[in-house]
């Protein structure tokens, strides 16, 4: 019977993920994702050509997996609160995500961003479309797109990266759970997003 190749490197692709956002890219252990997946470790130097690189490989895919699960268009970028509750709601249901991205940043700078070029692309277009948000008067104009967009995704991502001082900060809220989390995720981005109100026309002035 033929190899599955495909199965056998998603299989580690899976196995890898856990590995990884627990451990790092330098604690993790190939012996390890090998064994979860069911397969020969031999198989991930076959396949992946080593440690840093399956790293490297299980960003991309799940990155991959965010950027199609959570889009933004112009349109969507005229309620960026609503992209914002998304992109909660994405990161609730897959906390591994945001580890294996603060185990990148923790990297040497030499080791560099895992598909860097694509990312850079893909965080362009977001950006464009904060920017014919803004052009089109949906929402506010200051500041820059990219300066907006980052803090959209500062607060959004916030709960999850600093969760421990979120806990400690809303110690004794009345409702401190993930939905109230999410409502006031979202109202607050909608405020800081909102376009300045439109001054009405003064009859006196005629």
């Amino acid at each position: 019977m033929a190899w599955d190749t495909e199965r056998t490197r998603q299989l580690l692709l899976d196995a890898a993920v856990t590995e990884y956002a627990a451990h790092g890219p330098e604690g993790a252990r190939i012996d390890r994702v090998a064994a979860a997946a069911g397969v020969n470790k031999e198989r991930i130097y076959q396949y992946f050509g080593g440690k840093q690189k399956l790293f490297i490989a299980v960003l991309e895919s799940e990155l991959a997996k965010l950027a199609s699960a959570v889009p933004l268009t112009a349109a969507q970028a005229a309620d960026l609160g609503n992209y914002a509750g998304q992109v909660f709601d994405y990161h609730l249901a897959n906390p591994h995500l945001l580890r294996l991205m603060s185990w990148e940043a923790l990297q040497s700078p030499e080791v560099g961003l895992a598909a860097k070029d694509e990312r850079a692309a893909h965080y362009a277009d977001k950006v464009s479309a904060v920017a014919a948000a803004q052009l089109s008067g949906e929402i506010a104009s200051d500041p820059q797109a990219p300066f907006l967009f980052s803090a959209v995704m500062a607060i959004t991502t916030w709960w999850f990266t600093s969760a421990n001082i979120a806990n400690l900060i809303t110690a004794g809220t009345e409702s401190d759970d993930a939905q109230s989390r999410r409502e006031a995720l979202v109202s607050m981005v909608r405020r800081l997003t909102a376009p300045p109100p439109v001054v009405g026309y003064d009859r006196s002035l005629r």
